[in-house]
């Protein structure tokens, strides 16, 4: 007599009985509900982000070994890296005794101005960037949530800072989880990139209004938010984070206000470029010549945020899974990106026409998608089927997902702040790797952009300081 395996029990939603599931309900919910919600859930917020914080409640980034200064920030040999802080106990010296010692970012970025000024000529100690050509500004979109835009933003931004570069992280997600994890402290919307897009429109206004008051007209209206916008500048809402070179204007739940209120001012003056406030901060006040990298982490939806980060941006990335739903939500996302931005061109050259100015159009030096949370056993056929629909437009490096990047998420950080030693070492290598790939993309697509600038200046008869 064979053994039969046993049934599976009958499916769960079968036989419920309604007065027993009336009986689970509880009462209905009012709104004060959601306030206690919401309060129990920032508490719990507070708690979890202080994971890998100091006691204090402020984030420190770890320190670096021998071995990682070596094999990942600068091109060195190990045993020459050792010979050279011998015989220069001016240089910093690291934390420890023996073989190995820790140092921090500031001191890796001290020993790197020592190596690019004394060392081999033939190694880059120092990231490239040309002389007299500004920092590109990356956007990093889509407008389906849970694809990895703000992973991969904060570990462009991190891979970046660990290369040499400065960097500037500007969070538009009125969610704030880009904020958390470069520990931000923002305390309300005027502590965002908001009073600056605010204050775009009362430079706007004010500049009409002078225009107004010589043809004898009234004035159109300044409320105190407009006027208070006018007196803030950069320094005003940039912050410092653990990062010695990442800089940050961090987000949080007010920000969302924008994309009310943004319309509100466009319907008052209907000729204000709204799409160029973000642009016209980034140009105005040296950002492009202070920072090598500016990074927007972009809300999931095409509102007016997100178009600002796309009109400001010279690189967009735009990750996706490998699955149909997240390969459809973005050809549709590209397809809205059309639309809008061909519509915001067609109704502003007819303005630019009328007045006698040449017509302008956008341009992006590159875009790519970017496969993340990839599962080389599950999902190689549909990758291989997106990567031939988006063709050059498709990153090469498809970005595996591995237990460092799931644990770092845990612990509210990217992987390049976890501890080598917490981790089993290939777990460790593995899951850098799948980042430094990514990065590696990014940064052929940065050093392009840059030499392709740096070629048009002397094409155009500019000589850059690099030629001087």
């Amino acid at each position: 007599m064979t053994n039969r395996k046993p049934d599976f029990p009958p499916p769960p939603y079968h036989n419920l009985d309604p007065a027993v599931c009336g009986g689970k309900l509880g009462e209905p919910v009012e709104t004060v509900r959601f306030a206690q919600a919401a309060a129990r859930s920032a508490h719990g917020r507070s708690e979890l982000s202080k994971r890998g914080y100091a006691p204090d409640g402020k984030k420190n980034l770890r320190r670096f070994s021998t071995w990682e200064i070596c094999r990942y920030l600068i091109p060195l040999a190990t045993a020459h890296f050792r010979r050279v802080l011998k015989a220069h106990p001016d240089l910093p010296q690291g934390e420890g005794s023996g073989g190995t010692r820790w140092f921090t970012l500031e001191e890796v970025l001290a020993l790197r101005e020592h190596f690019a000024t004394e060392g081999a000529s033939n190694k880059e100690y120092k990231p490239w960037r040309p002389e007299g050509v500004q920092a590109k500004v990356t956007a990093v979109a889509n407008f389906k949530g849970g694809v990895g835009k703000t992973s991969t933003a904060a570990h462009l931004a991190m891979a970046a800072a660990l290369d040499g570069y400065r960097v500037l992280v500007i969070d538009l997600d009125s969610q704030g989880s880009m904020t958390s994890i470069m520990g931000g402290d923002v305390p309300d919307e005027w502590s965002t990139i908001f009073p600056l897009l605010a204050r775009d429109y009362a430079r706007a206004v004010s500049q009409r209004n002078r225009i107004r008051e010589a043809e004898g007209l009234p004035p159109l209206p300044l409320d105190e938010t407009m006027t208070a916008a006018l007196d803030v500048n950069a320094a005003d809402v940039i912050q410092k984070t653990h990062w010695p070179n990442i800089d940050l204007i961090g987000a949080q739940l007010n920000l969302y206000w924008a994309e009310f209120q943004i319309p509100v001012w466009r319907m008052q003056m209907r000729d204000w470029p709204l799409w160029d406030a973000l642009p016209n901060f980034l140009a105005t006040e040296g950002i492009l010549d202070d920072y090598d990298i500016v990074i927007l982490d972009t809300p999931p939806a095409l509102g007016y945020l997100t178009i600002n980060a796309l009109s400001a941006a010279d690189i967009l990335l735009v990750p996706l899974g490998a699955s149909f739903l997240e390969f459809d939500s973005t050809g549709r996302f590209f397809d809205m990106l059309h639309a809008t931005f061909a519509s915001i061109e067609e109704g502003d050259n007819a303005q630019r026409r009328a007045a006698g100015l040449p017509e302008q159009r956008f341009e992006w030096d590159a875009v790519r998608t970017i496969l993340t949370r990839y599962d080389a056993g599950q999902q190689a056929d549909m990758a291989n089927v997106i990567q031939a629909y988006f063709d050059t437009l498709m990153s090469p490096h498809r970005q595996e997902f591995t237990a460092l990047v799931g644990q770092a998420g845990e612990r509210v950080s990217g992987i390049y702040e976890a501890d080598p030693r917490d981790f089993n070492r290939d777990t460790y290598l593995r899951g850098r790797d799948a980042f430094d790939r990514t990065y590696a993309d990014f940064k052929e697509l940065l050093l392009g952009c840059w030499w392709r600038d740096a070629q048009m200046a002397k094409a155009d008869g500019t000589k850059t300081e690099e030629d001087i």
